[in-house]
Order: C-alpha cells, then sequence, then structure tokens
C-alpha cells in the first residue's frame, strides 16, 4: 500500500512558509510541494485558501491546512522527534506571538520603508525597536544554552529564526556589528543547519502538469 501524500503550496523567500516546510520537514511526512510566484497565484490554490497567503496544505485527507504555524503543529502532532512541542509551551507561544507582533510589525517598517512611510514608526525607530527585541533574544539563548527555550532546537526557534534572519539581512553589517553574540551564533547556526538548507532548495514556479517534488525529510 502506497503512503498517503500531502500537497504544498509555498514560495521559498517567504519567512511564513519557510517555518511550515521544516515543520513538515522534521515530521518527516511526505509532501509534494508547488512552487508559487505571489503576484501569479495558481487558481488551485486560491480555490483551496481564497485569503490567498503561503503556505497552505492540503492534508491526504482532504483538509487544508492555511496558516503556517498551524501547519508547524498539524505536522509534528504526526511526528516530534525533536519533542519541538513539549518545550515549555507558556514561554513558546509568548515568544512566538510576540514575533509575528510587534517584532513583525518593526520588521516591515525597517526593511520596506517606502511602504509605510505615513506611519509614526519610521525606519530608525523601526529597527531600534527590533533591537530591544533581538537583545532579549540573546539574553534567553545565553541562559538556556544555545537555544531559545531550551538548549536544544524547538518550536520557538524554528517559528522565529526566519524572521531574525530576514531581520538581519536587512542590513548585516548592522546587525554583526551590534553586541549579540549569542543571538549572532545562534541565527548562523540555523542558516547552516541540514534542515534549513534542506528546505531552501529552489524549484522552478509549478504549473498545472508540471512536477511536484518531495520536501525533503530532515536528516
Amino acid at each position: 500500500m502506497s503512503t498517503p501524500e500531502h500537497l504544498l503550496y509555498t514560495f521559498r523567500r517567504c519567512p511564513y512558509a519557510m517555518r511550515g516546510r521544516m515543520g513538515l520537514s522534521m515530521a518527516g511526512l511526505p509532501v509534494r510541494l508547488r512552487e508559487v510566484v505571489l503576484r501569479d497565484k495558481p487558481a488551485d490554490m486560491l480555490a483551496a485558501s481564497p485569503k490567498g497567503t503561503v503556505p497552505v496544505l492540503m492534508t491526504a485527507s482532504g483538509d487544508i491546512v492555511d496558516e503556517s504555524l498551524d501547519v508547524m503543529r498539524w505536522a509534528l502532532a504526526q511526528n516530534d522527534p525533536e519533542g519541538w512541542l513539549t518545550a515549555d509551551p507558556e514561554t513558546t507561544d509568548m515568544l512566538i506571538s510576540r514575533n509575528d507582533g510587534s517584532f513583525k510589525r518593526a520588521l516591515d517598517r525597517y526593511k520596506y520603508p517606502n511602504r509605510y512611510s505615513d506611519e509614526d514608526l519610521a525606519p530608525g525607530a523601526a529597527r531600534m525597536a527590533g533591537l530591544e527585541i533581538l537583545q532579549d533574544l540573546n539574553a534567553r539563548i545565553e541562559v538556556q544554552g544555545g537555544q531559545l527555550v531550551r538548549p536544544t532546537r524547538s518550536l520557538a526557534d524554528i517559528a522565529i529564526f526566519p524572521f531574525i534572519r530576514q531581520f538581519a539581512h536587512t542590513d548585516m553589517d548592522w546587525f554583526l556589528a551590534q553586541d549579540l553574540p549569542a543571538l549572532q551564533a545562534w541565527l548562523d547556526g540555523h542558516k547552516q543547519s541540514a534542515l534549513f538548507t534542506g528546505v531552501m532548495a529552489k524549484y522552478p514556479q509549478w504549473a498545472p502538469g508540471e512536477d511536484e517534488p518531495f520536501l525533503p525529510a530532515a536528516a
């Protein structure tokens, strides 16, 4: 009997899609990928999830999961080999909520100042607001011995890492000049990990009838 396959609409550079792919990869589930271009969204994806954002997971049973954290939690509920879901759920929820709220707001206004020029959080202020959160994360990593809520990676690290990466890459020279040694090492470690490099393989834009490669499972 063949193993049921799941289907994921994704966009390689989207941080929400990145964390969804990493959750699915860690769970080792058979997931076929459809790489989309956000300015040219396929009709099949919009029919499954009219809100038009990635990731969109179509499970083998026909369910639609179209929020990145829900994709991660769904995948890890099937198989969680590193126990990501067991790591201090209260702290995990707080860190992810802050990341997806105030940190994402600062990130957007820092990285894309022209999109928010009429708002009160100017790029410089946005960068400083983000830095305050980075400083807290740096302190947490120092206390926990390498990761955000324990010495080994967990849901919080993987859910937050793509957004810290995006913030850092907005001005890498500035980021590296900050007194954030633990966070900088943490970020570099996740960027170099087999989990991340595996889910960042490049695929052409999907179209009906085109190949649907499998998402690599975490080694």
